[in-house]
């Protein structure tokens, strides 16, 4: 017979009971016995509903993460894309600008060299030279053709790139410069797009004279037209221009001299300077007189005598630094506005000697070409060949000047990088001459650092807000030159698509700095 001892019971009861009291609170738990309390029902419900929110908000945070994945993918398409076109669209940029000296031969040298020839052996009735002439001329036109046509292709996806940007900006001068530029490149593209057509019929017109085509003549007539009527719209695509430079030139002229505009403030601040100079001296006077008093409250009366004299000063040197700011400014708006117009004269010029000129007298050849070939056949035409040379010394005598100006621009900028610094800022080492002579014949980089920009950001600090870095200083009838000058340059309010209040305040938005100085730029260099 066993037996168990006292701690063998005593260890048994318990966790029997211990079992019994908790299925009993499990079951009354569930059916709403007495054991369990209202406290912990509540407890219980209190956990379910916290693990479904829990649960619900794991849930919601998945279809995010996977929703924001989704669309962090097609961002990352679009921008995959957008950085594909951007590279098309350099590359070919580039490619251009390497064929345009080889263009810019063959249009002015080439060419006409081969009209002459033509000329010739029609007079001289010369069959290896006529068909010399036009193999030479077959050449021409083609290298003409892929000029163009890759210009063209290139103006298409620069109007496009613009139009998108115009339609993002809405408003403002970040706006205004995408449209313009939108507009510009469209017009571009669809004088490139007549222009390759223009060279299409030119290299038929020279196959068939290589064959000894029997619609010769048709052909060459139909060059003649086509070249005629691109050089008439191109030569009334200059006129326009040039009426758009002289209108700008006439609104900056009629804002005058700043010296005699601001010459009335510039006298106020200077008697504003004078009387607080007079002042600071009666201060010191007083100051001397109480520093000779001997009395009662000596002390005193000297210490409020040395604040009014410190106090004086400072109101002095705060007029006479007013004064010099003023008249830095009116030199400066004086500079500015003497470069827009030169800027709108020169522009004049090139589009009245390259393209009014130019292309109309290109024009006039191409017209008797089309004349002589339906009329003479292929007669010799020594007008036609007088003409199309005329034309053609007049447009690359403009692209010579152009390329020469902007080599030496690069040259500047490169050998001199700190006379167009942007102020506050370490300019770059200057190049070596030859290095600066590498960088100068690489002409399809454009100038990112030259006169312009800085002109540009002088304009913008005359007419920017208090709030824009530079530009606290400047006096109220000084800001409203610089906005009337924006205004002359075709960045005013109605430019920019905003009231009044609202253009203002763009010009006292530092976000917007960078905005502004490339409109400004962009206008300085437009009609």
């Amino acid at each position: 017979m066993s037996t168990r001892t006292p701690v063998d019971r005593t260890s048994a009861s318990p966790s029997v009971a211990t079992l019994a009291a908790a299925r009993q609170r499990r079951e009354g738990g569930r059916v709403g016995g007495s054991s369990a309390t209202s406290a912990e029902r509540a407890l219980l419900g209190m956990q379910a509903r916290v693990g479904n929110r829990a649960a619900t908000a794991a849930v919601q945070r998945a279809r995010e993460a996977e929703g924001g994945g989704a669309e962090n993918q097609g961002a990352s398409a679009g921008a995959e894309r957008k950085s594909y076109r951007d590279r098309i669209a350099g590359l070919l940029d580039r490619f251009k600008k390497n064929l345009e000296p080889i263009d810019t031969f063959i249009k002015g040298v080439q060419t006409p060299a081969n009209a002459g020839f033509s000329q010739q052996a029609a007079a001289a009735a010369n069959e290896g030279l006529k068909h010399s002439a036009a193999a030479s001329g077959t050449s021409a036109a083609s290298g003409n053709l892929l000029t163009e046509a890759t210009g063209t292709v290139v103006s298409g996806m620069d109007a496009y790139k613009n139009m998108k940007d115009a339609r993002k900006h809405g408003t403002g001068a970040g706006h205004h410069t995408a449209n313009k530029k939108a507009r510009t490149k469209g017009t571009d593209a669809v004088v490139g797009a007549a222009g390759s057509g223009a060279y299409s019929a030119a290299i038929a017109k020279e196959v068939t004279k290589i064959q000894k085509a029997a619609d010769a003549a048709v052909a060459s007539e139909a060059s003649g037209i086509a070249s005629a009527s691109v050089a008439a719209l191109k030569s009334a695509r200059a006129v326009f221009r040039i009426g758009g430079a002289a209108r700008k030139y006439h609104k900056v002229k009629e804002l005058g001299d700043p010296h005699l505009v601001h010459a009335a403030s510039l006298a106020r601040l200077n008697e504003s300077r004078e009387q607080a100079d007079w002042a600071a001296a009666e201060a010191y006077v007083a100051l001397d007189a109480y520093w000779k008093h001997e009395g009662e409250g000596r002390l005193e009366l000297i210490g409020e005598a040395v604040d009014a004299a410190w106090e004086a000063m400072g109101e002095a040197r705060d007029a006479a630094e007013t004064l010099q700011r003023a008249e830095r400014d009116v030199e400066k708006l004086s500079t500015a506005q003497g470069y827009a117009k030169k800027k709108q004269l020169t522009k004049i010029g090139k589009e009245t000697v390259g393209g009014a000129l130019g292309e109309s007298t290109k024009a006039a050849a191409g017209v008797v070409t089309a004349v002589a070939a339906g009329t003479a056949g292929l007669a010799s035409n020594p007008v036609g060949w007088g003409l199309a040379g005329a034309g053609a010394g007049l447009v690359l005598g403009a692209t010579l000047y152009k390329a020469l100006r902007a080599a030496t621009k690069r040259y500047e900028e490169v050998r001199h990088p700190d006379r167009w610094a942007p102020q506050g800022e370490t300019p770059a080492e200057a190049a070596s001459r030859s290095e600066s002579l590498k960088h100068a014949l690489k002409f399809w980089k454009k100038v990112s650092k030259g006169e312009r920009q800085a002109m540009a950001r002088e304009i913008y600090a005359l007419a920017a807000g208090p709030d824009i870095p530079g530009s606290g200083g400047t006096t109220e009838e000084m800001r409203q030159s610089g906005m009337a000058l924006l205004v002359a340059l075709k960045a005013g309010p109605a430019d920019h698509k905003l009231e009044q209040d609202a253009w203002v305040a763009s010009l006292n938005d530092p976000s917007k700095t960078a905005g502004w100085i490339q409109e400004i730029a962009e206008q300085l260099a437009s009609g």
